[in-house]
């Protein structure tokens, strides 16, 4: 099955390895995968008036898509906060992720790589107004990314690409698995309100 994947990079620096993750997974995989630019997305303001317009294209990208990949880095041990903005505006008004499965990623030039961020991460995919349904089997935490890419954004690590490429097969699977999954959960409901109607 050939997935329609959106890639959100969590940083919205001009020189971002998140994002170069990202576009690395989307020219070696085989999946129909667009990255976001989230460069000059407005911090999120609960009193605006208006959705942003680059909210509302990736909220409708979203809708569209199979699943979702956010490659988050990490700021002082937490999720940076252009990231968390972006899920607040895809939270608020708009629920794309819902039901939507997520797979975390990222990518740090430390030892630890976004361990720390991507395990609050996960908690904020699951929160309510949110409702994604997060992969569990296996994280990918790129440290020292500084040395893992060569001239032409390509991972240039045989261990990296290996593991990386299990991530995403198993990533697959279960993507694949929850669309059966939140396709019977909507087939029930529909047919128990339709008997409540009676």
């Amino acid at each position: 099955m050939n997935l329609k994947i959106v890639g959100i990079p969590g940083s919205n620096a001009n020189h971002s390895y998140n994002r170069m993750l990202l576009e690395y997974i989307s020219k070696a995989y085989e999946h129909d995968m667009t990255v976001v630019d989230v460069r000059k997305i407005p911090l999120f303001n609960e009193s605006a008036k208006e959705t942003p317009a680059a909210i509302q294209a990736m909220s409708d990208a979203i809708d569209a898509a199979d699943a979702v990949v956010i490659a988050c880095p990490e700021t002082d041990h937490s999720v940076p906060s252009s990231l968390k903005s972006i899920i607040e505006w895809l939270s608020y008004q708009l629920h794309p992720f819902t039901n939507k499965p997520v797979l975390l990623v990222g990518a740090s030039t430390d030892a630890q790589g976004s361990s720390r961020a991507q395990v609050d991460l996960r908690d904020v995919m699951i929160s309510p107004g949110v409702n994604a349904r997060v992969f569990q089997k296996e994280d990918f935490f790129m440290s020292f990314a500084q040395n893992l890419f060569d001239e032409n954004g390509d991972i240039a690590d045989p261990g990296t690409i290996k593991f990386l490429d299990k991530c995403l097969r198993d990533f697959e699977c279960f993507a694949i698995a929850n669309d059966q999954e939140v396709k019977s959960e909507e087939a029930a409901l529909a047919k128990a309100e339709k008997e409540a109607a009676k």
